[in-house]
């Protein structure tokens, strides 16, 4: 099982983590925005977590026999998730350090700019910049980014694992031969 675990794990953190690198020049030229930039994230961690299904599969044919328990996938599942969202955070320090160290900064002009755009008053705007001020302040703490930054991931990967689990413990979905 580590075996599966580490190689599944490492790949989807690899395919996750690189795309900030990956996503930067667009960043900067203006493609991605922070309108679109989650959904490009989100898919991203879906189509990386998909590793999770092909990880427990693996797993069932090759070790198991054709046959899982829920729970025994659902673990295979959960550390691929656990190593891949790892390696998110890990990437997202990084660039956040590197590639991005202005990030807190423009998060804010976009959202001032998006609740003057929406009518938002002077009154309302000024409120809820301060309240931002106080996150991006304490999203200042490496720890605390580290958090936050693996609650975007992992409960995608658990997720991916439940339903993967769900699937993968019938031997008759997608059996081996």
């Amino acid at each position: 099982m580590k075996r599966i675990v580490l190689i599944y794990g490492l790949i989807a953190g690899t395919i996750v983590g690189g795309m900030f690198a990956v996503t930067a020049p667009l960043w900067q030229n203006g493609t991605i925005t922070f309108d679109n930039g989650m959904w490009v994230g989100y898919a991203t961690m879906v189509i990386a977590l998909s590793l999770i299904f092909f990880g427990i599969k693996s797993y069932r044919d090759n070790h198991s026999g054709g046959a899982i328990s829920f729970g025994t996938a659902f673990k295979v599942g959960i550390l691929i998730a656990l190593i891949a969202s790892l390696l998110y955070c890990i990437a997202w320090e990084i660039c956040y350090n590197t590639l991005y160290p202005n990030f807190m900064e423009m998060a804010a002009q976009y959202k001032q700019a998006t609740m003057k755009n929406s009518g938002a008053t002077a009154q309302e705007i000024a409120k809820t910049m301060a309240e931002f001020q106080e996150s991006a302040e304490s999203y200042k703490n490496p720890l605390v980014r580290f958090a936050f930054t693996l609650m975007e991931i992992f409960p995608v990967g658990v997720v991916i694992s439940l339903i993967s689990a769900a699937l993968l413990r019938k031997k008759e979905f997608l059996p081996a031969d």
